[in-house]
């Protein structure tokens, strides 16, 4: 008899974005663990590094949600980036939401816009003014993590960011991009599950679309750990022989 399968277990890396909103569905509360847990995940609050080795922090957990804004301290970024690396190497899922997202790209040799207004004049608006709920169309590329969950195509989401992907990092592809060219997801381009994304899938101005994103990133979990177990039942077989 196969053995059940564990609780996917999440770790949350930074601010949990959202919390105290009504997510803008309404049909979940706001929040990243909110939304893990719709999503049927088991949401965990990672400590800062410390004296600990990540490997230490991460025993037990099957994916990581990296989560950040304009004003992460900077040693948090710079541990945020060894998350990162240490997940790339292991093959650990990661998906890496608003300052997450240049985390993803500046772990891996990619340069980010500090000031879109500056740095690209001709871009749209990206920061919501003093009223909340900006929202701007996306156009998610074909053939991308991104499009199995969205789908491909304009959609629209929430826009509340000040910084953006400038260069992109080796071993990473465009998911999405603005109207005006500005880059609003990036993924893995090999075999490791990586994707960030500029928008806030987790406020109260998100959609209910948002949800495939811990869905999406739930499912790697999973098929990383099935993936696991068959390796350890194969070698239980040729021990047995």
């Amino acid at each position: 008899m196969d053995a059940p399968r564990p609780d996917i277990r999440i770790g949350i890396y930074g601010p949990d974005l959202g919390v105290g909103e009504r997510h803008g569905c309404g049909l979940w509360p706001a929040g990243v663990s909110a939304s893990i847990v719709a999503a049927e995940g088991v949401p965990i609050t990672l400590p800062e590094l410390n004296e600990c080795s990540w490997g230490e922090v991460l025993e037990g957990i099957h994916g990581v949600v990296v989560v950040g804004t304009d004003t992460l301290p900077r040693r948090c970024a710079a541990d945020a980036e060894a998350l990162v690396s240490w997940c790339h190497d292991h093959n650990v899922p990661v998906l890496g939401i608003d300052h997450g997202l240049h985390i993803i790209n500046t772990a891996h040799g990619g340069t980010i816009y500090s000031d879109l207004p500056r740095d690209l004049p001709d871009a749209l608006q990206h920061r919501h003014p003093p009223e909340r709920g900006l929202r701007h169309a996306i156009n998610v590329m074909p053939d991308t993590i991104l499009c199995t969950l969205y789908g491909e195509g304009e959609v629209v989401v929430n826009s509340e960011h000040r910084r953006s992907v400038a260069r992109l990092a080796r071993g990473m592809r465009i998911a999405a991009q603005a109207l005006d060219g500005v880059i609003e997801a990036i993924e893995s381009a090999n075999d490791w599950w990586a994707l960030g994304v500029q928008w806030n899938p987790t406020s109260s101005t998100s959609s209910g679309l948002d949800i495939q994103l811990f869905r999406g990133l739930i499912a790697a979990c999973e098929q990383r750990l099935d993936g696991a177990m068959d390796h350890v039942e194969e070698e239980a077989t040729l021990v047995a022989k």
